[in-house]
């Protein structure tokens, strides 16, 4: 199955604001990214016929990221499966309630259930201060080789901004500024040099951060450096919610299930999947040595019903995405619960258990890449190559985002 056609691209810059991940991965020239485009193509061909137009479908879905990172996650776990010497059957029907989960799985003559979820870290519900994709594309293409800026948005208007207008002036700003001036003035303890816009009901502010010398002088280089400080929902409730739906969706399965989760989080800890899953950490007196415990607000402690012991395990990649499916082992976090099927543990798996409250970590005993026919530093070269000799960010460094940067 071909997602991506083979065809000459040009464009080269990161991905813009307004953009959807379909167009970028569609758009974006380069080595780099045809080798990611190659790998997608190939891996998609794996999986059975029937199974492969809704999958591409997917894929170039441009009205739902979702869509695509979801299809991104289910082709690695698939590909990864099939790497690892298993034989894998898709949305087979099994369990009491006559559904389909994603992969029935088949290895030295023992089965086990797979089932993909991708989920995302969210903005907080007090957030409201973000800037309109099309806004911040049109600031990012403000020419300023020697200052980024932090921009916050203060005051929305009701109407489209007037781009032109704020692109002049922020332009006429920033040129009127000496970043050497402005770097001596800032270790003299003087604030950075800031702007405000108001227009048409609308108020921005802007303060330049200087370049260092060596960045300076790329005119194609993105301006915005620093979005304002955002708050993100809570990572162990994410991942918790995440498991809970899956992990009843299809009744008893008599087979040992892992809920394979993509975990797409700004700053992902793992401390969160402990609580999410094994309850909160606790110390405690005992006699005249703490002692440890855990809360009963984990997915297997907070319950003793069956419904939980369903899930024999729980395989997590942090961010995952082509740049990353080389290097980011998956670590299996293994059910306590006694009624639970013992999951099985494929080689380039880590493994996560609980030994009396505390967590027990084991490596993998072989690098994940081996299980996907990629070398070790996969994909070979430079994302975003250097333009006039100043390196192009990149979109985790500058919006602190986990897919489409590096």
């Amino acid at each position: 199955m071909v997602v991506y056609t083979s065809r000459t691209r040009t464009d080269a810059s990161p991905k813009r604001a307004a953009e959807s991940h379909a167009e970028f991965l569609q758009r974006i020239a380069g080595p780099f990214w045809d080798q990611v485009r190659d790998a997608i193509n190939k891996w998609s061909s794996h999986f059975p016929f029937h199974a492969q137009p809704g999958l591409r479908s997917r894929l170039l879905d441009g009205n739902s990221d979702a869509n695509v990172y979801s299809a991104l996650w289910e082709i690695y776990l698939h590909e990864m499966l099939l790497g690892s010497g298993c034989t894998v059957e898709i949305e087979h029907q099994i369990g009491t309630r006559g559904k389909n989960p994603d992969f029935l799985v088949t290895r030295n003559g023992e089965q086990f259930v797979v089932e993909a979820i991708w989920t995302a870290q969210r903005l907080g519900d007090a957030v409201s201060d973000s800037l309109p994709p099309q806004l911040a594309d049109a600031i990012d293409t403000v020419p300023s080789p020697n200052f980024f800026v932090a921009c916050e948005l203060v005051r929305a208007g009701s109407a489209t901004p007037p781009q032109k207008r704020l692109k002049a002036e922020l332009t006429r700003w920033l040129a009127s500024l000496d970043p050497d001036q402005a770097i001596a003035s800032y270790e003299q303890k003087a604030p950075l040099p800031r702007y405000t816009w108001q227009e048409a009901g609308w108020c921005l502010t802007f303060e330049a951060i200087p370049r260092s010398p060596g960045r300076r002088g790329d005119p194609t280089s993105r301006t915005i450096g620093i979005y304002p400080a955002i708050s993100f929902d809570d990572e162990s409730n994410r991942v918790f919610d995440a498991v809970k739906r899956k992990g009843g969706k299809y009744g008893d399965l008599e087979l040992p299930f892992i809920v394979a989760v993509g975990n797409a989080a700004v700053f992902p800890i793992d401390e969160n999947t402990e609580t999410a899953l094994f309850g909160s950490s606790v110390e405690y007196a005992h006699g005249s040595t703490p002692a440890f415990g855990r809360v009963s607000d984990g997915y297997w402690t907070a319950t003793r019903d069956h419904p939980h012991s369903r899930v024999s395990g729980v395989l997590i990649v942090d961010n995952p995405a082509p740049w990353t499916w080389a290097r980011r082992s998956p670590v299996l976090w293994r059910s306590p619960h006694p009624r639970s099927l013992p999951a099985p543990v494929l080689a380039t798996w880590e493994t996560a258990q609980l030994v009396k409250a505390q967590v027990e970590r084991r490596p993998a005993s072989s690098p994940i890449h081996t299980a996907l026919g990629l070398s070790e530093h996969w994909p070979v070269g430079d994302a975003f190559p250097k333009v006039n000799g100043a390196a192009k960010q990149t979109e985790t460094a500058r919006r602190g985002g986990h897919l489409f940067g590096r």
